[in-house]
């Protein structure tokens, strides 16, 4: 008997089905989220290029992006504006260190070093909190984070290149991680799981409070503010200066936030944690193809070590708050709640 043909099926449609299902795991949101960020240096740094101060830079990316996320912040608060009132601290000390300083040391950083090597520094936040926990609390962590910060602080000095192969700003490297200090401190204060507020009305009352603060110290003369309208240089193409700038609002900050956001809530804080480690390889990646620079290989190897080694000290803390405590002993890991509000890079 001859065989008859079945329905005929497009290549296509399981790729696409595949493709939907991926997204819809969450998975692929959180690569799509670390992507996007990845973009902030490359387009502030094509803006910083053409005489774009700091400041100027960091303040119109808050402004924009307050501005935008304001729309979709307002419904999710459904009138209950004393959520605001309750949680005034939170998003100030948001705004201020987790977007505000943050943002503004990381720009600096990003002026005097490569995109890479200055999210590299500031990446370290995780062991300096290892760091400052083993000083405080004189208890000797368990010993997979204190292979972790190893790892990463021998990739510290790769990154570095303290044998003088590769010359690294002086002044860069503490921009950077005056920026890992502040992340830091930000994990510190978010670090408690806080269900009253809604993840986007953090985010956006944190960029509203972050700009008005750039705006403020610009009027009172603290911080140098320059603008340009020259054409920016973002790979072989030359584009006008908006180009760079709508760049890094709409895209590396308001569609990075909305899809983390969207990820955590898909795959859990702990695990989209963990994937928005991919932010560092993107962040090379965009780098390379945007700006033409990339780290030295040694540099790259450092980095390799970097992530490295806050992988294995995250897994340990999923490790340790994953076991069950004694009746009465105390919960020594004050960081194992990843926050699904990030600090703005």
């Amino acid at each position: 008997m001859p065989l008859q043909a079945g329905p005929s099926i497009s290549p296509a449609a399981p790729a696409a089905a595949r493709a939907r299902g991926f997204m819809a795991s969450g998975l692929g949101t959180a690569l799509f989220s670390s992507a996007v960020f990845g973009l902030s240096g490359s387009f502030a740094k094509a803006l910083l290029e053409t005489g774009w101060t700091p400041g100027a830079a960091v303040t119109a990316r808050l402004t924009g992006a307050a501005i935008i996320l304001a729309i979709p912040a307002i419904p999710a608060l459904r009138g209950r504006w004393h959520q605001l009132r309750e949680n005034w601290l939170t998003i100030v000390l948001f705004g201020l260190i987790g977007v505000a300083a943050c943002q503004l040391f990381y720009f600096n950083a990003v002026s005097r070093l490569s995109v890479g090597v200055a999210l590299l520094l500031e990446y370290l936040a995780p062991v300096l909190i290892v760091l400052w926990l083993w000083a405080a609390s004189r208890r000797r962590p368990r010993p997979l984070t204190i292979a972790g910060t190893l790892l990463s602080l021998g990739g510290l000095a790769l990154v570095l290149d303290l044998t003088g192969a590769v010359k690294v700003d002086v002044v860069g490297v503490l921009w950077g991680m005056a920026a890992a200090v502040c992340l830091a401190i930000y994990f510190f204060i978010t670090a408690k799981e806080n269900d009253t507020l809604p993840p986007i009305v953090l985010a956006s009352g944190g960029l509203l409070v972050g700009a008005a603060v750039m705006w403020l110290a610009a009027a009172t003369g603290l911080l140098p503010m320059a603008f340009s309208t020259a054409d920016t240089k973002l790979g072989p193409w030359t584009t006008p200066w908006w180009v760079s700038l709508g760049g890094l609002v709409v895209l590396a900050t308001v569609v990075a936030y909305v899809s983390g956001i969207m990820a955590a809530r898909a795959l859990g804080s702990k695990v989209a944690s963990f994937v928005s480690l991919t932010e560092v390889l993107f962040a090379v990646i965009w780098a390379w193809m945007l700006l033409g620079e990339l780290p030295g290989a040694i540099q790259l190897v450092g980095g390799v070590l970097i992530v490295g080694g806050v992988v294995l000290v995250r897994l340990d803390e999923l490790r340790g708050s994953g076991r069950q405590t004694e009746p009465g002993a105390a919960v020594t890991a004050p960081l194992d709640h990843a926050n699904d509000v990030e600090p703005v890079r």
